[in-house]
């Protein structure tokens, strides 16, 4: 029997889209959609070759269009999470649509096309397979499933473009909230010996496997675990400390704080510490706990609000 999903949409102001992106994102949604008519006449522009007429009833729909769309379980655990992904906007009313698990799928389709990230990769929905990656990138191809991480967000993107320019041939890379295993495989894809991905949600490792598998990567490179670092020393000692001279951490600043006083365990003398998801006004909090455990930050980048941090041990 097919599971079935909430379609949650929030009608926006246009003007407080980015706000009401940021607060579902700290919150722990980051698979959204957004909808504005601009995104949308800029899409028919973009992809006119591919139909005769533009349907004048999506078109109306369409016009004035603000507003954001997540997806929940249709059962009282998804219940229980959309009140957290809600919390701090009480002032929206969602409207909420049932959805069958593969009408869920296809509904997602439509919103992902390629992305360029960085200098190299090359994001690819598996769906759009076949097309040639631009200026000798490396294709990265993509199943989002039902776990985020799909490279549309600029804190993954911020952490691809820092895992490029520290990435070395042979390194062995492990990623702290993996989610989708979007940085792990970008990071095998694009030279790295072996990967390890943790994540709190038990359904990531399964997403995590396929995308892999998408792309060509088998467990004897990728070991994907679930469960919490922090609170649990068996799985940290499956997670090879002293040995992975990159640790990834693309979840947000009340994570990372704490994870900043035990990443150092997991890493090589000369490994790095990329660390993103990071919203406005909590960087200098990360910054300072990154100092106070023992690392010193050498990039900052900044993005749409979100930040990410390159450090090294002091």
């Amino acid at each position: 029997m097919s599971e079935l999903w909430l379609e949650v949409t929030l009608p926006v102001p246009a003007e407080r889209l980015e706000r009401v992106c940021d607060v579902l994102t700290a919150n722990g949604m980051t698979g959204l959609v957004v909808e504005e008519e601009g995104d949308f006449l800029r899409f028919l522009e973009q992809n006119r070759q591919y139909w005769d007429y533009v349907d004048e009833d999506l078109a109306r729909r369409m016009k004035g269009a603000s507003r954001v769309k997540f997806y929940v379980p249709d059962s009282e655990e998804g219940q229980k999470q959309l009140r957290q992904y809600l919390a701090g906007l009480e002032d929206h009313e969602p409207q909420t649509v049932s959805l069958r698990e593969e009408d869920w799928a296809t509904s997602w389709q439509k919103y992902y096309q390629p992305i360029p990230v960085g200098n190299r990769v090359y994001i690819v929905p598996d769906w759009m397979r076949g097309q040639a990656a631009p200026g000798g990138r490396t294709p990265l191809y993509l199943n989002p499933g039902l776990t985020f991480g799909t490279g549309a967000h600029p804190t993954t993107q911020l952490c691809l473009e820092l895992l490029e320019e520290v990435l070395q041939s042979g390194d062995k890379v492990l990623d702290l909230g993996c989610g989708s295993g979007i940085l792990a495989i970008a990071a095998l894809a694009m030279g790295a010996s072996r990967a390890i991905g943790v994540d709190i949600d038990p359904k990531a490792a399964d997403v995590a496997f396929e995308n892999a598998a998408l792309n060509g990567i088998g467990p004897d490179r990728l070991s994907v675990y679930a469960g919490d670092v922090l609170g649990d020393k068996k799985l940290a000692a499956k997670l090879e400390p002293g040995q992975n001279r990159v640790v990834l951490a693309n979840i947000v600043a009340d994570v990372i704080i704490p994870l900043s006083a035990k990443a150092g365990e997991f890493m090589t003398k000369d490994g790095v510490f990329l660390a993103s998801g990071i919203i406005e006004g909590r960087q200098d909090e990360v910054r300072a706990a990154l100092e106070q455990n023992g690392f010193v930050t050498v990039r900052h980048l900044e993005r749409g609000g979100w930040h990410a941090f390159l450090a090294r041990r002091a």
